[in-house]
């Protein structure tokens, strides 16, 4: 079974995972240690999808959450999970695919969701008065920054996400500053085709190391969970190029617990950037080589990654909008 880890439906001003198919997309950092600053270009996305369904609520629409990386000041990379099906001020996309606005993105270390009502508050027939509250709440905060447009990659299909896993939040403002009113001087950059397949033989996965970051959940089980909404970093190793059911060379797989590493990916850490941190030199470049997809049980105690370093992903991240022209 795998499981879609990054996208977690909000419940209250907290979030907890919705498991929606048989390989379900990935969540929070399990272990690992606060981010303290490190990946001030990494963040939360809080979005809306106007025909998910919210079982506290008579009519459909649930909002989820979702980690994405800066590679410039307006440009967010995410899994495409993450945004497909967004919806455009509170309405159904015509097409699924891109288009969507109601996402909306914050770098803050601790996000604030304090200027949102409760969920509760709405149940069971506001869910349409609660899009409009919150919508309105995220649009006048200064540190929450909402879309202009999204592109989930051409050939990603929902029912089969892991196999083009990867999208672009267009932000209608450049992020200026990190949580601590610094600017922002640095963001994430993309590999070189094939990166990644450098590391095939044992002793370079033996030798390499990768730091993965997101907002999801610190734990999780079939009946409970606890954590999220707190960017947070884990140091892991690549153990697998087949990522699930056998397929070889699109998703990866990092380790969890071992030699040299410290936690692994949960729900909520969908679309976070997996860094490639095998020498000095490797990580002053912010080398983003895979992003968050999903996980193989409900424990978060084994979970792949989408790899960024094919042909098709890299042309579509060069031009995300020249995908759909």
């Amino acid at each position: 079974m795998s499981l879609h880890l990054g996208r977690l439906t909000v419940t209250s001003l907290a979030s907890a995972a919705l498991l929606v198919s048989t390989t379900q997309p990935a969540g929070a950092i399990v272990g690992g240690a606060p981010d303290d600053y490190e990946h001030p270009y990494v963040g939360q996305l809080l979005f809306y999808v106007p025909d998910a369904v919210d079982s506290r609520f008579d009519d459909p629409g649930g909002w989820f959450n979702c980690t994405g990386t800066l590679l410039d000041a307006d440009t967010v990379l995410t899994a495409g999970h993450c945004t497909y099906a967004v919806g455009i001020e509170g309405e159904a996309p015509e097409d699924p695919l891109h288009g969507g606005t109601d996402v909306w993105f914050s770098v803050e270390e601790e996000p604030d969701y304090s200027i949102l009502p409760r969920s509760s508050t709405y149940v069971p027939d506001r869910n349409q008065e609660r899009y409009d509250d919150w919508s309105a709440a995220l649009d006048a905060s200064p540190t929450w920054h909402e879309a202009e447009t999204t592109y989930t990659h051409p050939e990603y299909v929902d029912a089969a996400f892991l196999l083009h896993d990867v999208a672009v939040v267009e932000l209608s403002e450049p992020v200026l500053v990190d949580g601590e009113g610094r600017p922002l001087t640095e963001f994430g950059t993309l590999p070189e085709e094939d990166h990644l397949d450098t590391y095939y033989s044992r002793a370079a996965k033996r030798d390499g190391l990768f730091e993965s970051v997101g907002y999801g959940l610190e734990g999780s089980s079939p009946k409970s969970s606890f954590g999220g909404d707190t960017r947070r970093k884990a140091d892991r190793r690549l153990v697998s190029f087949k990522g699930a059911y056998g397929y070889k060379d699109i998703a990866v797989m990092f380790s969890h617990a071992g030699r040299g590493t410290s936690g692994g990916t949960c729900f909520g850490d969908s679309g976070g950037p997996t860094f490639d941190i095998s020498t000095p030199e490797l990580e002053e470049q912010n080398l983003v080589v895979a992003v968050t997809s999903f996980g193989l049980n409900y424990n978060c105690n084994a979970s792949g990654s989408y790899r960024l370093d094919q042909a098709d992903d890299l042309a579509f991240l060069a031009d995300p909008a020249g995908a759909y022209e």
